[in-house]
């Protein structure tokens, strides 16, 4: 289990430094029109933050007592799912293509909170 979670966490954290570039360089609006709510420095904000979270879903590799913060960051990623999901709706938008893909993110990320909180945790 514990070789299944580093693996999760590290396609996670490529994953969210990826979403973090593109959000440095396209604004919600023209990554995805239902996001347009979303503040431009928000948006960059939300960057930061991704940032942040993936170096704290592989910090705990180098420096074991930063375990903690896997459930955590995964946790903040899960949110942020749920917040592009809610926005969508909100829009109203009917395509569910983005809302399955953002669905199962937070799915994984979920899994990996748990997995590192009672399962193999660090």
């Amino acid at each position: 289990m514990n070789i299944l979670l580093w693996i999760l966490q590290a396609i996670l954290a490529l994953h969210t430094v990826m979403g973090a570039v593109w959000k440095f360089s396209h604004s919600a609006e023209q990554t995805m029109p239902s996001l347009k709510a979303i503040p431009q420095p928000i948006w960059l904000g939300m960057s930061g933050l991704e940032i942040v979270v993936a170096v704290c879903l592989v910090l705990p590799a180098i420096y074991k007592p930063a375990g903690v913060l896997v459930s955590i960051a995964a946790l903040v990623i899960v949110a942020e799912m749920v917040l592009f999901t809610g926005l969508y709706f909100a829009a109203g938008a009917t395509n569910i293509g983005p809302v399955i893909y953002w669905l199962i993110v937070a799915a994984i990320c979920g899994f990996i909170a748990y997995g590192r909180f009672a399962l193999s945790p660090l």
